[in-house]
């Protein structure tokens, strides 16, 4: 059985950069089994892929694979999968819903940009910097604000780090990361910091065989959120720096909702896409 996979890349910074995804349409006389979705995101490569099918409570169900394995929510996958919808002039109305094992999302778009809807954010454990010597230059995390854990779909560990020159100098510890990640059962570390009023972030995965990624939707939206209840910071739109250490320049936007106590009753994040190239899979050739 021979595929298309389309290839988008989504949270561009000027229609450059940003984070390759591979998109499926799971319609085939034959759906895709588990193992030859897993097969499809190996062979692609890249951070996820996003396996696209017909659903019976939303517009849309997707699917997310990394290489390694099926995740819940993939923010970049998710902007690429409606870029190559739009690609495909597939989109007709501003408003979609999507099935996730996350639950049902919203997904809107303006003006070319695709804002996706995320959880509530729950905030987890406090960690020591202590724990993260052996992971990256202790020197660097900068100790005036909290370690912390939050997720808006997906749980990262955030981490503060002094300054733009330290952020890109870190050479990180990836196996180290990697068995941080297993303890406190997260995908992986989010670190940021700010030059004046850019926010800038790297961020490491490698207990999901991806070492760095170019831009991360799940995890500046549990970004914006920290930032918001640890740094008491408020924007109408946070804007979030990604992919630089991998030539890959990246701009995700976030956007939180709040009621009357201020408390944060939605999270969309968002960006801008475009389309790459079509590649063709012979799937039984794989598994």
């Amino acid at each position: 059985m021979k595929i298309s996979v389309y290839v988008a890349s989504a949270f561009s910074k000027d229609y450059q950069g940003g984070n390759k995804a591979g998109v499926v349409f799971n319609e085939h006389e034959h759906t895709l089994t588990t193992t030859q979705k897993m097969a499809i995101a190996k062979e692609l490569g890249y951070a996820e892929t996003a396996f696209i099918s017909a659903s019976e409570m939303a517009d849309y169900k997707l699917e997310y694979f990394t290489p390694k394995e099926e995740v819940d929510l993939c923010g970049h996958a998710t902007i690429g999968a409606f870029t190559i919808l739009m690609h495909l002039n597939k989109l007709f109305k501003d408003r979609y819903t999507i099935e996730t094992n996350s639950g049902v999302l919203t997904i809107t778009i303006k003006d070319d940009i695709i804002f996706m809807e995320q959880n509530k954010p729950t905030f987890y454990d406090v960690i020591s910097p202590n724990e993260f010597i052996d992971c990256i230059d202790s020197k660097a995390i900068d100790n005036n604000y909290p370690i912390q854990i939050v997720s808006t779909g997906l749980k990262d560990i955030l981490i503060p780090i002094t300054s733009e020159t330290q952020l890109h100098a870190l050479q990180p510890n990836f196996e180290k990361i990697k068995e941080i990640s297993e303890y406190y059962h997260v995908v992986g570390t989010h670190l940021y910091t700010f030059n004046d009023n850019r926010i800038i972030c790297r961020n490491f995965a490698p207990l999901y065989d991806i070492n760095e990624e170019a831009a991360t939707g799940t995890s500046n939206g549990a970004l914006a959120c920290y930032l918001y209840e640890q740094h008491h910071l408020q924007k109408e739109v946070y804007v979030f720096e990604q992919g630089y250490s991998l030539h890959s320049p990246s701009e995700i936007l976030v956007k939180l909702a709040t009621n009357s106590k201020n408390e944060i009753e939605k999270v969309y994040v968002g960006g801008k896409g475009y389309y790459c190239e079509t590649k063709y899979l012979n799937v039984e050739d794989m598994v």
